[in-house]
């Protein structure tokens, strides 16, 4: 069983919008902060955005803030990416993380993961 399951992807012309979704399985999930990174061709994993457990505390990278809002729904076990104004420098492979306790921006602090969800914009 895959712990998270992302959708959501997908070709968008830039200024345009799409939301990720990232689905939990198990039980731990209700603790969790969850997270977004994303990583481009060439390019090193990059963190995105954070949440902690509750859905009170987020987190952004300054690269998206104020366009990227994250937010979840613990009981639906789903954690979204609103994705707002995007640009071409956003196109990335998008991956949701999980880890238990506070929410952190060090890809490293994370255990599990999910497949990625390709975001392409286009010009």
């Amino acid at each position: 069983q895959v712990p998270l399951v992302e959708s959501g992807g997908g070709l968008v012309q830039a200024g345009g919008s799409l939301r990720l979704s990232c689905v939990s399985s198990g039980r731990t999930f209700i603790n969790d902060a969850m997270a977004w990174f994303r990583q481009a061709p060439g390019k090193q994993r990059e963190f995105v955005s954070t949440i902690n457990w509750s859905g009170t505390n987020t987190y952004y990278a300054d690269s998206v803030k104020g366009r990227f809002t994250i937010s979840r729904d613990n009981a639906k076990s789903t954690t979204y990416l609103q994705m707002n104004k995007l640009n071409t420098e956003d196109t990335a492979v998008y991956y949701c993380a999980a880890r238990s306790g506070a929410p952190k921006s060090d890809s490293t602090e994370y255990y599990i993961w999910g497949q990625g969800a390709q975001v392409t914009v286009s010009s």
